[in-house]
């Protein structure tokens, strides 16, 4: 751990490690926790009781955010030129094929997202090795594999993300800018736990969600209390 600016050691000052706040308290301490000159993502770690190496406990999905992330999404469409004009229209950053296969296959990845259809995937699965690591491989779980190019780009501009849990059984998720009021990150928040929720594998025993903590880019981690944020 590097050593903590004077503003991170007042900020942590604020917030009692071992409290768990309601909703409201902690998207409030947040806020009051990241007056730093940029504008921070407010992020959320939830810890399941799930174990991931296990197919059937293995917990993944989208969500769309009420009130988006605040972050501006840059979003490659890789498709045949009978859907280039779609993904244009939708409004995607680039759009192409074989040119863009090529640019990724030297190490470009310059985008947030990446979206293609079925016909053109035997392409794009071919860049795992560039793709997989950044998490940018399309995914038709995720709704990033699909004829209906248009509205997927329209649903990713708008809010939608996708997570999964990782190895240690917690999924972690932007839930919006240190910029937006308290109600909106309390919807944001809700909304992603609401999916976990309703995610829950029928083979997962014991607690399933067994723990949530809020903190934007460079602030403290602040524990929530689930129960709030899903009344």
């Amino acid at each position: 751990m590097g050593q903590l600016s004077k503003n991170q050691k007042a900020y942590a000052e604020k917030v009692d490690p071992d409290k768990v706040y309601s909703l409201s308290e902690a998207t409030a301490l947040v806020k009051a926790c990241s007056n730093f000159k940029f504008d921070a993502s407010v992020d959320i770690a939830v810890r399941l009781g799930v174990d991931p190496r296990k197919a059937n406990q293995m917990v993944r999905g989208t969500v769309s955010l009420p009130h988006g992330t605040g972050k501006t999404v840059r979003v490659l469409v890789i498709c045949n030129p009978d859907k280039e004009q779609e993904a244009k229209d939708a409004g995607a950053d680039f759009v192409g094929l074989d040119e863009y296969i090529d640019k990724i296959k030297g190490g470009w990845t310059d985008v947030d997202v990446i979206i293609t259809t079925p016909q053109v995937m035997g392409k794009v699965g071919a860049l795992g090795r560039v793709l997989g690591p950044r998490g940018l491989m399309p995914n038709p779980k995720s709704g990033t594999v699909t004829m209906d190019v248009g509205k997927a780009v329209q649903d990713v501009k708008a809010g939608k993300i996708d997570f999964k849990v990782d190895k240690y059984g917690i999924v972690h998720a932007s839930v919006g800018k240190v910029s937006f009021d308290v109600e909106k990150l309390n919807d944001n928040v809700s909304e992603v736990l609401g999916t976990l929720m309703r995610l829950k594998p029928a083979s997962a025993k014991g607690v399933y969600m067994m723990s949530v903590c809020l903190n934007s880019t460079m602030g403290p981690g602040i524990k929530v209390d689930q129960k709030s944020a899903l009344a």
